[in-house]
């Protein structure tokens, strides 16, 4: 583990293998650690870097203070990859990461070089309609607000389950290894600062302002807002591209690590 400091802030992370950085953000709950699984098939041919966003592990936040932001996640990430060499780098984001990435290609186009987007967080305006026919999924933020309320209630394993329950289906978290459920534990109290966040719904504009060669990727068996998102946004990157990961829920580099390391690493070399 090493760190950069960024504004005022020393931010882990991991540096593994050699080439072209790709820089990985990871999701809600996460941290460095979210990577592991698909660290070795993607440093054959990248050096990978997998950061910790503030106040996720290994620091154990108390949920004090106001800087759990995203555009304060933005502004550090920003930060960070201005300090790697060589660039521009790729970029590669999960979920809520995946909004941040996105964000970061809108805002530092220069930044980058590829950008990867594994089913992206957040919610669509109303300028990006999704397509007719799409069965209403409830709001994800409904879960995290629940969540929230049984966390300051004392209900840890409660709130984690709640919440993974939520993306991957009732009885999903009783299936999760051990070590994975410890690392979503050792971040919990980052839900507190999530629901006062303040990300921005995507619109049109934003998906349109996106130049940088995009890859978007969902798990085949991921169900609710998740599994449509990244579909409406992929028809509004231009020159964009798409993969699924049969069999995979939204932790797809986690359930199957060789397919989407290989569909990563195939979009980067070309």
């Amino acid at each position: 583990m090493q760190s950069f400091r960024v504004n005022g802030y020393d931010m882990a992370y991991l540096d593994v293998g050699e080439g072209r950085p790709l820089v990985c953000v990871h999701g809600t709950l996460g941290d460095f650690r979210t990577w592991y699984p698909v660290l070795g098939p993607l440093s054959k041919n990248h050096r990978v870097i997998a950061i910790s966003l503030r106040h996720f592990f290994p620091e154990h936040w108390d949920a004090v203070g106001d800087d759990y932001k995203m555009a304060q996640h933005v502004a550090d990430t920003i930060a960070f990859i201005e300090q790697v060499e060589p660039g521009p780098v790729d970029l590669m984001g999960h979920s809520r990461g995946g909004h941040i990435a996105f964000r970061i290609a809108q805002a530092r186009p220069d930044l980058l070089h590829k950008l990867v987007l594994a089913e992206p967080g957040g919610d669509l305006d109303a300028s990006l309609p999704v397509p007719e026919g799409t069965p209403a999924h409830p709001p994800l933020a409904a879960k995290t607000i629940r969540s929230v309320e049984m966390i300051r209630a004392g209900d840890i394993e409660g709130a984690l389950q709640n919440f993974y329950d939520g993306i991957e289906g009732d009885g999903a978290w009783r299936r999760v290894p051990a070590a994975a459920k410890q690392q979503l534990r050792d971040n919990t109290l980052t839900l507190l600062g999530q629901i006062n966040e303040q990300r921005r719904p995507y619109t049109l504009g934003d998906a349109q302002a996106i130049k940088t060669p995009t890859l978007l990727i969902g798990g085949g068996a991921t169900t609710g807002s998740l599994s449509v998102m990244w579909r409406v946004l992929a028809a509004h990157i231009a020159g964009s591209k798409t993969a699924v990961i049969d069999n995979a829920g939204h932790w797809m580099f986690e359930q199957a690590p060789l397919e989407f390391g290989e569909v990563v690493s195939r979009f980067l070399a070309e």
